[in-house]
């Protein structure tokens, strides 16, 4: 539906739609007159939809803002709310700064909403720091790895020598022992170095991955103790362009997070065990203090248990685990397979929802190619 260009002048309503601050105008009634695009997006509505049934529904479900309001118009004087936690009527969660102005200087206007989204910015503040502790203990602990690779293959070597020289084959089941167990630390040492080979990128569906996945967990599925069948919920965007990536570490990154998904409702005897697959494409997105244009976010959800609050900010750090028997590595190589391809993984959690989300750039470009890739809108997580 087309948005009135009445009740404020043309140029003042193309110069808010321009803006990222969202814009609401109500009447006295909590009908809307007006309503910008970054308002559309910060309250995941359409303006007709809005039209039809006023802001109230919104005002029920946000109550600190329906308070602020109320006092507003008693007080008609500006109120102001400082990261105030403002839920979409979709339950989407916002962090944002609010400004209620009385009486604006609009025809048939009570109220003038302005919200200005901060959560982006604590995002993006609250990543640079996780993201540098990562690089930090990754350093720390690849230094590690290379200083035990020299005397653990020595190690090795010397117990080939010995196995040569002993006379009595049984003896040799001890040299046996510790080849083996050496073997075994060589490659939890390579596991922690990550990896080798630099991402092979090209033009991918980033759904056919996606099924590659589900047919690969569906099998494992069947041999885990899950107290009943796995659910699959797929929410896919089929307009989505081809992303610029390597397709098998993509896999890696994928059924990594999915499998400790699955694991993890096993392991706590989840009822109904739900894994959920979505992609949107998300406009202007921050990744890493670079600000991309447009970006592909893969959301992989299950319904199991919540990873500890202790656990939240060191999850993708290596050798960090929440299960008794986890190396602790899958999520750390997730992550640096993710900033190879110049994105990361975000993790949110909510009763009843673990949420792990990949996200990459989609204006990268192969090597000739134009680097403007075609226009988006943002779809609203």
């Amino acid at each position: 539906m087309t948005k009135p260009e009445i009740k404020m002048p043309i140029r003042t309503a193309r110069l808010a739609d321009a803006l990222t601050t969202a814009i609401v105008v109500l009447d006295a009634q909590d009908k809307l007159l007006y309503i910008n695009s970054a308002g559309e997006q910060f309250w995941d509505v359409s303006y007709g939809v809005l039209l039809k049934q006023g802001f109230a529904p919104f005002f029920e479900q946000n109550p600190i803002l329906a308070k602020a309001v109320a006092e507003a118009r008693l007080t008609e004087q500006v109120v102001t709310l400082r990261e105030a936690e403002l839920v979409s009527i979709h339950g989407q969660t916002h962090i944002a700064d609010c400004a209620i102005t009385p009486s604006p200087d609009i025809s048939g206007a009570d109220i003038l909403l302005e919200l200005a989204d901060i959560e982006r910015h604590m995002r993006i503040t609250r990543d640079a720091q996780l993201h540098a502790m990562q690089i930090s203990t990754r350093q720390l602990v690849r230094g590690l790895a290379h200083e035990l690779k020299n005397p653990l293959g020595g190690l090795q070597g010397a117990a080939q020598l010995l196995e040569r020289e002993l006379p009595n084959a049984d003896l040799r089941e001890f040299t046996q022992i510790i080849l083996n167990e050496s073997s075994r630390l060589k490659n939890l040492i390579d596991r922690m170095l990550g990896p080798n080979n630099r991402p092979q990128m090209q033009r991918i569906n980033i759904h056919e991955p996606l099924e590659q996945v589900r047919r690969l967990l569906s099998i494992e599925a069947e041999e885990t103790l899950l107290q009943e069948p796995l659910q699959w919920h797929f929410d896919f965007d089929p307009s989505i362009p081809d992303v610029l990536a390597d397709r098998d570490q993509l896999i890696q990154v994928l059924l990594n997070l999915s499998r400790n998904a699955l694991q993890a409702m096993s392991e706590n005897d989840t009822n109904n065990p739900t894994l959920r697959f979505k992609t949107r494409v998300l406009r202007r997105f921050t990744i890493h203090q670079t600000l991309h244009r447009l970006v592909l976010r893969i959301d992989v959800e299950n319904n199991g248990p919540p990873v500890p609050d202790t656990l939240v900010e060191s999850l993708f750090l290596p050798m960090v685990s929440g299960r008794a028997h986890g190396s602790g590595l899958g999520l750390s190589i997730a992550q640096t397979i993710a900033e190879q391809h110049q994105g990361l993984i975000e993790f949110k959690q909510k009763p009843g929802a673990v949420r792990f989300s990949l996200i990459l750039p989609l204006s990268q470009s192969l090597p000739g190619q134009d680097t403007q890739g075609q226009h988006h809108q943002e779809t609203p997580p």
